[in-house]
C-alpha cells in the first residue's frame, strides 16, 4: 500500500530536482490540509538532502498531518490583546503557545491546554536555540511596550525585538503561513490635523509624534525591507500582514481603566478646546482581525481596524459615567500647556522614582492630537472585517467587568 505514494513523490522530487514546472505538486500542496509552507519546508529539505532520505522525510510528514492540529505562536501572550488571542486561538482548537516572561502574570493564561515557552527577544542568537525544536504555522507578534522609562527602550522592544524574532524565525526557515505583527495607528502621529478632519489612509505620509510610534513605524519599516521575492535557495518572501488598531479597550485594560476610576472618585479630566475626533476598538474585534489576517492576509498589506464610527472626546467619559450609576462629578476641560506642564513634571517623577507614569511626553502628544479617524475600508473588502462591537456597547461590558474582578 505504500509503494505508489511513495513513487509518487520521487516522481514530483526527480522533476523539482531538474528544475521543471510543478504544478501538480502546488495543486497536491494546497489540499493537504492547507499545509503549504510546510510542504515547502520539506521541498527544501529534500533539495538539500538529496535522494532517498529527502523523499522519505517528507513522506512521513505527510502521513503524520491527519487530524494535526494547526500551531501558532503568540508572543505578549500575559498581556491585554494577547491574552484574548490565546482565548481564541484555543478555540479555534490550535495548539497555541504562549510566550511568557519567567516574571510575567498567568492569571490570564490559566487553561490547561496552553503550551508555555520563554523567549529571549533581546538576543537572535537565543532565539534560534529556544525555537530550533519548533516548527510554527503561524505567529502572532503582539508583545511591545506602550509607556517606558528611556526613550531607548521603546526601539529595544518594539523595533529590535521584532527583528530578532523574525530573523531567527528566517535563520530556522520556519514554514510559516503567517506573521502578524500588532502594531498601531500612532505610527502616523498627528496629520489630517485641518477641519474637517479626514480620515488617515495608508497612503499618507506617517509622522508619528511619539516614541511609541516611531519604535512600531521603524519595526514594520524593517519588515517592508524583506525581499519580497523568493530567494535563490529556495526560501520564500516573508509571509507577513500588519495590523494597525486605533485605542483599544475592554476587559483587562488598564489605561482606559484609569479614565473609569478617576470618573468613579468624581472628577473627569479632558484636555484642548479644540474639536477632536476620537476612535476606538473593542477588543474582541482586533482578536477577529488577526485571524482573518493569519487566513486571508497578503503578504505585506497593512489594515487599519477601528469599529468604524468617530467619537467625540467627552463620548467616551459619558459611557462610562453612566455605566457607574450617575455618580455626581466635576468635569474638567484645560488648556494644552497645562498639560504639557503636567505630563513634564510626570516624566521627571517617573525617572527619579524609577516607576514608568502614564503622565508622561508620549501622553502629552497623544492627547493633544485631534484627529484619530482612520480608514478601515481595506480590512472590510480584503479581511473580511466586520466590527461587532461599538463603544456603548464595549464600555457596558468593560465596566462589568471591572466591576465583577474588584477593578472598581
Amino acid at each position: 500500500m505504500m509503494w505508489f505514494p511513495v513513487g509518487y513523490l520521487c516522481r514530483m522530487c526527480i522533476s523539482m530536482r531538474n528544475g521543471r514546472s510543478t504544478g501538480g505538486w502546488e495543486v497536491k500542496a494546497k489540499t493537504l490540509h492547507g499545509h503549504v509552507g510546510h510542504i515547502a519546508f520539506h521541498k527544501r529539505r529534500i533539495k538539500n538532502m538529496g535522494g532517498f532520505v529527502g523523499i522519505v522525510s517528507l513522506f512521513l510528514y505527510l502521513c503524520s498531518q491527519k487530524g494535526r492540529k494547526m500551531k501558532i505562536l503568540i508572543t505578549g501572550a500575559s498581556g491585554f490583546i494577547g491574552s484574548f488571542i490565546v482565548e481564541e486561538a484555543l478555540r479555534r482548537g490550535m495548539e497555541t503557545w504562549a510566550v511568557v516572561r519567567r516574571s510575567s502574570s498567568k492569571a490570564y493564561l490559566t487553561d490547561e491546554r496552553i503550551h508555555f515557552i520563554e523567549l529571549n527577544l533581546s538576543s537572535e542568537e537565543e532565539l534560534v536555540e529556544q525555537l530550533r525544536d519548533h516548527e510554527f504555522d503561524y505567529v502572532v507578534h503582539a508583545a511591545g511596550v506602550t509607556k517606558c522609562l528611556n526613550k531607548a527602550d521603546f526601539r529595544r522592544i518594539n523595533t529590535e525585538g521584532t527583528k530578532n524574532l523574525v530573523n531567527a524565525l528566517l535563520e530556522l526557515q520556519m514554514p510559516l503561513q503567517r506573521f502578524v505583527y500588532i502594531s498601531s495607528l500612532s505610527v502616523f502621529g498627528a496629520i489630517r490635523e485641518q477641519q474637517p478632519y479626514e480620515e488617515i489612509r495608508e497612503t499618507d505620509t506617517p509622522q508619528p509624534n511619539t516614541e511609541y510610534g516611531r519604535s512600531k513605524l521603524e519595526a514594520e519599516r524593517w519588515l517592508d525591507s524583506l525581499s519580497p521575492n523568493p530567494s535563490p535557495a529556495g526560501r520564500g518572501a516573508f509571509p507577513y500582514v500588519i495590523l494597525r488598531p486605533t485605542g483599544v479597550y475592554g476587559p483587562r485594560e488598564r489605561d482606559y481603566f484609569m479614565m473609569a476610576k478617576s470618573i468613579k472618585g468624581h472628577s473627569d479630566f479632558a484636555v484642548g478646546f479644540k474639536r477632536q475626533d476620537i476612535t476606538f476598538v473593542y477588543v474582541t474585534d482586533v482578536v477577529q482581525a488577526v485571524f482573518l489576517a493569519l487566513e486571508k492576509g497578503e503578504t505585506g498589506r497593512k489594515y487599519f481596524l477601528s469599529d468604524g464610527q468617530v467619537y467625540q472626546s467627552t463620548t467616551f467619559s459619558d459611557l462610562i459615567h453612566e455605566e457607574l450609576g450617575r455618580p455626581w462629578w466635576i468635569r474638567i476641560t484645560a488648556p494644552v500647556w497645562v498639560l504639557r506642564i503636567v505630563t513634564f513634571f510626570g516624566e521627571h517623577i517617573g525617572h527619579l522614582t524609577g516607576k514608568v507614569t502614564a503622565l508622561n511626553n508620549d501622553k502629552y502628544n497623544i492627547l493633544k492630537q485631534r484627529n484619530w479617524r482612520c480608514d478601515i475600508q481595506p480590512a472590510i473588502d480584503e479581511l473580511g472585517y466586520r466590527p461587532e462591537v461599538d463603544l456603548k456597547e464595549g464600555v457596558r461590558r468593560s465596566i462589568k467587568w471591572y466591576k465583577e474582578n474588584g477593578w472598581l
